[in-house]
């Protein structure tokens, strides 16, 4: 199970997570900090194929790794390090928005 909670909410989120891992007996947990959540969202997605690929490619060309996917149906969002923000927003923002 995948999710994410803002920074200021992590030291509480851990706590209610571990307490819920050892009632489960699951094996451990992992946190992950210095990411960002970034997302393409829009009730058109539903039924247009290719969003996700021009999404993904947008980032690959952008040396911008996804760590994370989640999908549903009017949203995409992929966790990547925080450090490369900046260059992800800007290589999906000219691929759905390109200058002409």
């Amino acid at each position: 199970m995948v999710f994410t909670v803002a920074s200021s909410d992590l030291s509480q989120a851990r706590t209610i997570v571990e307490k819920i891992a050892r009632q489960l007996e699951a094996i451990g947990t992992l946190v992950e900090e210095d990411v960002a959540k970034v997302s393409v969202v829009g009730a058109g997605m539903f039924g247009s194929p290719g969003i996700a690929a021009a999404m993904f490619g947008a980032l690959s060309e952008a040396q911008v790794n996804i760590e994370v996917i989640s999908t549903s149906e009017i949203s995409i969002s992929c966790l990547i390090k925080e450090s490369q923000v900046k260059e992800a927003v800007n290589a999906i923002h000219a691929k759905f928005f390109p200058t002409k």
